[in-house]
């Protein structure tokens, strides 16, 4: 029963030291600036590595929500707002109307908004036939999460998103929900 007991203990501290590295890794990739005048959006200063990342994202093979095989290649040479999403993700069902906005908003100036989600395509056909986004949404299913982690998201945490301009220059990203001001900002200097 002592031996039980001790395992059981044991367990729960390993449990809780993991999440304290989980909340420590999401606190300095981002989640503290709230509040203290830097830009949620993101630094404008990517190391060389990502631009592996964006030839990722190019090659990447995706899915429409109804199955098709889709290319993302046709969206070369424009400005793009990457956000990897899921139909789970309460944060991420919580910003896709102010992405869908900026969508409107920006399409003239041929910036063009694309949803991925890390999910499968089930939920994703369900999802978008409950909710109309303006953007295009592809599905990547958990493959998407290995993409996002190219593009610096080593927590692994949803929404992210990413701004690539027409050059194929990561400009910025965001782990957790937009803030529409911000990211008007980051496409307006485009």
């Amino acid at each position: 029963m002592m031996n039980t007991r001790r395992i059981l203990f044991g367990v729960f501290v390993a449990v809780i030291a993991a999440a304290s590295g989980v909340a420590a890794n999401h606190w300095l990739n981002g989640r503290h600036h709230e509040g203290d005048g830097v830009s949620d959006v993101a630094q404008t200063a990517q190391p060389a590595s990502k631009e592996s990342a964006v030839a990722q994202f190019w090659a990447m093979p995706v899915k429409t929500a109804d199955g098709k095989p889709e290319s993302l290649t046709a969206l070369k040479g424009r400005p793009i707002v990457v956000n990897f999403w899921a139909s789970w993700c309460g944060p991420c069902v919580e910003e896709m109307p102010a992405l869908s906005q900026l969508q409107r908003d920006y399409a003239g100036k041929g910036i063009q908004f694309v949803g991925l989600g890390v999910d499968s395509e089930k939920n994703v056909q369900t999802f978008l036939q409950k909710v109309q986004v303006a953007y295009p949404v592809y599905v990547t299913g958990f493959g998407g999460a290995d993409l996002a982690r190219a593009f610096g998201n080593t927590a692994g945490g949803l929404p992210f998103t990413v701004v690539i301009d027409a050059n194929g220059n990561i400009r910025a990203t965001k782990l957790g929900q937009i803030d529409p001001k911000a990211l008007k900002q980051t496409l307006d200097s485009l």
